[in-house]
């Protein structure tokens, strides 16, 4: 019996768990007011870890990452937005609906430590409201987005607000990060922070403090970069992280704007009948005997020209080996026919170890009869070695 009431206690617990991480969260927010949705790491972790609450009375802070998106859809729909700084922060969905319907928010949660994941259905239905006629948008420049979308923060900002408009009737309709609107990334260091606009609207008209933004001196003080002087009855800024920046204020008196231009009628879609199909005139014969001389002929002529001078310079600008021979000092030409005759004896002689000796390295002889020469004194018009069968030996000069 124990063991029964043990099974059943563990089946409604995971039934009841089942329901719970699949349950759908509604939501209603009329259209064109601030919705904002926190995504709770405590209420997701009673997903991952359920029976060690009960049993063993442990609870884990373990860090989760949330995607959202829009079901049946690779992203969230235009006018909504997610953030979470980190995986131990809580994350956000805000935005504001422009337009009446039902949207179906898929979230998943995972959890980075035991890597499991939980997924949540959250249904927003946006009904249709009148728009308040009177919005202003204010520029915070010492928050960041995350820090201002809680609940108490935007009561805090929205009191600061209603004495700045002089009204109770105040809504806030939109808090967007700076970074949206083309804002710069600000440095990692202390003091420095992202910024978020926060639009607001009413049914009354704006304040005598707020109508200061429209005149000539405060649009001359903010062109100029100046400082901008706020009067004593207009600073309500309580606490300073809250604090606006006057130059970035910005009105809006939705009752002057124009109305859109009436869209042109839409026809039957049937063409009314203009009588029979003329086609147009065949054009004008043209002569494309200059473009072809142009494009063909020209480059043609080139092409040769470019061949005949390469062919010149290659091969008629060369002198020749007997052209070359003829020029050169018949000393100097007779020297280099010894050394070519040398080398070729000295490799005869490397196979045949018992030969005799080169007949360069002997004293000075004839060439014909291989007898030695008499020495007649050293002259520098005579070589020193004479090679064996030289046609230019006949040219040297003699005494």
């Amino acid at each position: 019996m124990a063991g029964c009431r043990s099974w059943l206690l563990c089946l409604t617990v995971c039934a009841v768990s089942f329901f719970e991480a699949n349950a759908e969260i509604k939501v209603t927010i009329p259209v064109g007011k601030l919705f904002t949705y926190e995504l709770l790491r405590e209420y997701f972790q009673n997903d991952f870890e359920p029976l060690s609450k009960l049993y063993a009375g442990r609870l884990y802070d373990d860090p989760m990452i949330f995607k959202c998106n829009q079901q049946s859809f690779p992203d969230l729909p235009e006018w909504l937005r997610f953030t979470q700084r980190h995986p131990y922060d809580n994350g956000f969905l805000y935005g504001t609906p422009t337009a009446p319907g039902k949207t179906i928010i898929e979230i998943f949660a995972i959890n980075k430590r035991s890597y499991e994941a939980a997924r949540h259905i959250l249904v927003i239905k946006a009904t249709a409201e009148r728009i308040l006629p009177y919005e202003a948008e204010f520029f915070i420049k010492l928050r960041e987005i995350e820090k201002v979308l809680p609940s108490s923060v935007q009561d805090e900002i929205k009191h600061d607000l209603q004495k700045l408009w002089d009204t109770e009737e105040l809504e806030i309709v939109n808090i967007t990060n700076a970074l949206d609107r083309g804002g710069r990334v600000p440095l990692p260091l202390a003091g420095h922070f992202e910024g978020v606009y926060v639009k607001v609207a009413s049914e009354q008209y704006f304040s005598d403090c707020l109508l200061r933004v429209l005149t000539a001196e405060h649009e001359k003080q903010c062109t100029a970069g100046a400082k901008v002087k706020v009067p004593g009855e207009c600073n309500f800024c309580s606490i300073p992280s809250n604090c606006i920046t006057w130059c970035k204020t910005e009105l809006f008196d939705l009752t002057k704007q124009a109305t859109a231009t009436p869209a042109p009628p839409v026809g039957s879609g049937i063409l009314e009948d203009g009588g029979d199909f003329n086609p147009p005139e065949s054009p004008p014969s043209r002569d494309f005997f200059p473009d072809y001389i142009v494009t063909v002929i020209v480059p043609l002529i080139l092409a040769i020209i470019l061949c005949l001078l390469l062919a010149y310079v290659m091969f008629g600008r060369r002198e020749g080996v007997l052209k070359r021979n003829a020029r050169t000092n018949q000393i100097q030409l007779y020297h280099h026919h010894t050394i070519h005759g040398n080398t070729d004896e000295l490799r005869n002689m490397a196979g045949q170890r018992s030969s005799a000796s080169p007949l360069s390295t002997l004293p000075m002889f004839n060439s014909r009869t291989l007898e030695r020469a008499p020495l007649r004194g050293d002259s520098p018009s005579i070589p020193l070695i004479l090679a064996q069968h030289d046609p230019y030996s006949d040219t040297l000069p003699r005494k």
